[in-house]
């Protein structure tokens, strides 16, 4: 019965993050749902394998309607014996993003619950780590996969943490299970950079049993760590196989072309570009933003509103109500920090700050530095572009860090440590004598104001200019009155310095409201449970009310406009009356999925899109290489005229599915192979990389030849499967407008197996004998069979290890009475 009763404490604080989400989120109650920006992209990427595991209940695993054709890996695939995954549906239960938020408010819960902290502490303090703007942001715009990462972070940081305190089978279970659930989340950038923060705390726990020579313990923690991990890998193995397989094909690999577009020879040898890593880099000053949102102005959508300066210039200067409330909306940009694209200030709360530094002056547990390096490390690494010569030694020397671009969002582990910080400080104030409690309060307090106090004196050093100012001036000033664009600029600075101004004054009152009850308790006039609640709710509320400025109910729409995103434009319903197999370029959308929703598309919206796909495109179809899109078949490319209007070009040069050619043209690097498309017939030519996957097997050049009569048709298609019947009187040499993967895809002549060779740099193309034959195309990829047979594997012994450990655990608490 005692065991029960200590149940409900934590039953309570989950109902609690169930209500809370549901509240936040009030509208999916109503069967709305929040329109993301990214998943309606995602939604129309992944419609043609989603059309096709509803038609043939089973898994394309390839598809055709964006950038020519690519896996599905990362666009939602579904693999067999996956149970990890039915783990965490069953954990995600709420409707969308309901659910996130839940995860979030649950695995910090039981971080919190391991560092020993009481139940109600945790509770909001589970709510605040939740609620902490860059993670609500995320969820605004469809950054679901990197949410789900996060929220599983803590359980992982929970089970390291049991681990080294010897708890061996609880600890190796949750971080078995934890783990398994943050590959499962499947963004590896987010699993890449917890890793920083694993490493700081295993650092902290190696140096202490070293300290104490307890050798032997420190293996047995390494044993557990090493099982857990080989299991979790092992039942996610289906995707991380595919995943590792695919990297080198898709953007995130390294490029084989030492020059660039431009035809200079490249400077750098990273998988992607040092500008394009470190793109969204946050300003060092702009760093502050953490405890006052809107320093540098809030988000590029920020919106000012009447009592603003601009408002009231555009009515001095002659402008209705209305104009001025629509040029204000429209033109003044608040926003003034160095990155190209901020949807708003990654703020982690004031008061969380203020309770984190009182951590530091009052807790006695040293593991608090181990977060406070990871928390330090993780601001200093999102400078990016900003501290160079950091970040160029991580690029350059750590293994991985060029995979993963938007350095800024290392500040996750930040946004972790933080709050992490500030409930060990709220817990260790409560749990100490009274005479010490002041002594920090003071400090703390005084820490934090004079920060606040010294940023608003400081507040003449900036110049709170933008990029943005210089296109507004260069627009405005196109008319007669210069003066215009000035005073519109002078107007907007004011409107920033206000909102500097007043985002510090507002932190500073909530500090100040923090103090008072901790004050008063430390005094004996206030409960701790009353106490507790109202920073509790300063906590929350500090964060809420930021948050709703950015993702609110005015997200949600109804189920159907986010189900059914796109509607075709009479254009597209032009071209899809064309029933025959052929692609689309959509020349102002390229890497936007509107046109893979509807067609068979070369762009398309994915980070981890095919690297030839993305380099014909950079190098041959912006200079308008027509002959690359006739191999491509695209015969249709979609445009914009000058009144904006869409109309689509049709390209009666397109060469089709696939057609023989009676020239071969050898090259010896994937240089002179993309220098080769510069200029080529490409409908009786074919270019051979003999250094390329099977470039070597190709024989007999000179006897392949075509005549009048040659011919091969497409008769049947999917997404994983292709059949041609061809006739040709000689031996012959086909080219297949597919694309070119070597792993997966097969190929047989009158049912022998041929082997592919990847030619015009990325399609695929076969040698065929004389005479009429039956060609088809598998994807069959056996890193799928792999992998679901070591995800089954693994995920059994998960299972008979959760069993034995309640059993082992039980008896000896049994022995123990």
């Amino acid at each position: 019965m005692k065991q029960i009763q200590k149940l409900y404490p934590h039953l309570l604080a989950i109902i609690g993050f169930i209500l809370v989400s549901l509240i936040y989120f009030s509208p999916v109650l109503r069967g709305k749902k929040i329109y993301q920006s990214d998943i309606v992209q995602y939604t129309a990427m992944a419609k043609e394998q989603n059309d096709f595991r509803a038609n043939e209940n089973a898994e394309p695993y390839w598809t055709d309607a964006a950038f020519g054709g690519m896996p599905t890996y990362q666009m939602g695939a579904k693999y067999p014996n996956d149970f990890i995954g039915h783990l965490d549906d069953a954990l995600r239960f709420l409707p969308r993003p309901a659910d996130y938020m839940f995860l979030y408010f649950f695995g910090f819960y039981i971080l919190l619950m391991v560092l020993k902290v009481d139940p109600l502490k945790a509770f909001f303090g589970a709510l605040t780590f939740g609620f902490s703007t860059y993670l609500v942001i995320i969820l605004g715009v469809g950054h679901n996969a990197k949410a789900h990462a996060i929220a599983y972070m803590p359980m992982v940081v929970a089970g390291i943490i049991l681990v080294f305190r010897k708890k061996y089978i609880i600890g190796g279970l949750l971080t078995m299970f934890a783990v398994a659930l943050e590959l499962n989340a499947n963004h590896f950038q987010m699993t890449y950079y917890l890793l920083f923060l694993l490493l700081f705390l295993g650092i902290y726990y190696a140096v202490k049993f070293i300290l104490n020579k307890e050798y032997k313990e420190l293996l047995k923690v390494g044993a557990v760590f090493l099982g857990a991990l080989i299991l979790a890998i092992g039942a996610n193995a289906t995707n991380l196989l595919a995943t590792k397989e695919y990297a080198d094909f898709s953007i995130r690999g390294k490029s084989e072309l030492t020059f660039d577009a431009e035809g200079k020879k490249k400077t750098e040898n990273t998988a992607l570009n040092r500008s394009y890593i470190t793109e969204y880099s946050y300003g060092i000053a702009e760093s502050f933003n953490l405890i006052a949102p809107r320093l540098f102005g809030g988000g590029n959508g920020e919106v000012l509103n009447d009592d603003s300066s601009v408002y009231n210039y555009m009515i001095q200067v002659g402008a209705s109500p209305e104009e001025a409330r629509q040029f204000t909306q429209g033109y003044g940009k608040t926003y003034w920090g160095k990155q190209p694209i901020v949807e708003a200030p990654a703020y982690i709360g004031i008061v969380i700050f203020f309770l984190a530094i009182l951590g530091l002056y009052h807790d006695k547990r040293k593991l608090k530095y181990a977060f406070l390096v990871g928390a330090i490390f993780s601001l200093v690494l999102s400078w990016g572009k900003n501290l160079s010569l950091v970040t160029d030694f991580f690029i350059d020397y750590v293994p991985m860090y060029d995979k993963f671009r938007a350095v800024s969002s290392i500040q996750v582990i930040l946004e972790l440590c933080f709050p992490v910080l500030a409930i060990l400080g709220l817990h260790s104030f409560f749990t100490t004598e009274k005479e010490k409690q002041w002594s920090s309060l003071w400090k703390s307090t005084a820490t934090v104001l004079g920060i606040l106090i010294g940023l608003f004196l400081l507040k003449g050093m900036f110049d709170f200019s933008s990029d943005i100012d210089q296109q507004l001036l260069q627009m405005f000033n196109q008319g007669e009155d210069k003066s215009f664009g000035i005073g519109f600029i002078d107007a907007l600075v004011e409107d920033r310095k206000s909102l500097y101004s007043a985002d510090l004054l507002t932190s500073a009152f909530f500090v100040i409201i923090t103090f008072v009850p901790l004050y008063l308790y430390s005094k004996n006039k206030l409960s701790h449970t009353t106490a507790v609640i109202l920073v509790g709710l300063f906590m929350v509320a500090d964060l809420v009310l930021v948050d709703k400025k950015y993702v609110n109910n005015e997200d949600f729409v109804s189920a159907r406009e986010v189900d059914m995103p796109f509607v075709a434009s009479p254009t597209d319903e032009q071209i899809m009356q064309d029933t025959t197999r052929y692609r689309v370029l959509d020349v102002a959308g390229y890497l936007t999925a509107k046109a893979s929703y509807f067609h068979k598309s070369i762009g398309g919206y994915s980070a981890v899109r095919p690297q030839r796909m993305q380099e014909l495109f950079d190098y041959q179809i912006v200079n308008n290489n027509l002959e690359v899109l006739n191999m491509l078949n695209v015969k249709y490319i979609m445009q914009t005229n000058e009144e904006g209007k869409e109309f689509a070009t049709k390209n009666s040069e397109v060469n089709g599915n696939a057609w023989f050619v009676s020239k071969v043209r050898f090259v010896k690097s994937s240089d002179e192979e993309m220098k080769a498309l510069n200029k080529f017939d490409s409908k009786n030519e074919v270019i051979i990389n003999t250094l390329a996957e099977n470039g070597q097997d190709f024989k007999g050049a000179e006897n392949i030849s075509k005549d009048s009569t040659a011919t091969i048709k497409l008769t049947y298609h999917k997404p994983n499967h292709l059949k041609y019947i061809s006739n040709n009187k000689n031996q012959g040499f086909a080219v297949f407008s597919e694309m070119y993967y070597k792993n997966g895809w097969t190929a047989t002549i009158d049912g022998k197996e041929a082997t592919i060779l990847r030619v015009n740099y990325t399609l695929r193309g076969l040698q065929i004998p004389a005479g009429n034959h039956k060609i088809e195309f598998k994807f069959e990829p056996q890193v799928i069979k792999t992998g679901s047979f070591i995800a089954l594997i693994s995920s059994i012994g998960m299972v008979l290890l959760l069993v034995g450990g309640i059993y082992f655990d039980r008896k000896k608490i049994h022995n123990l009475k």
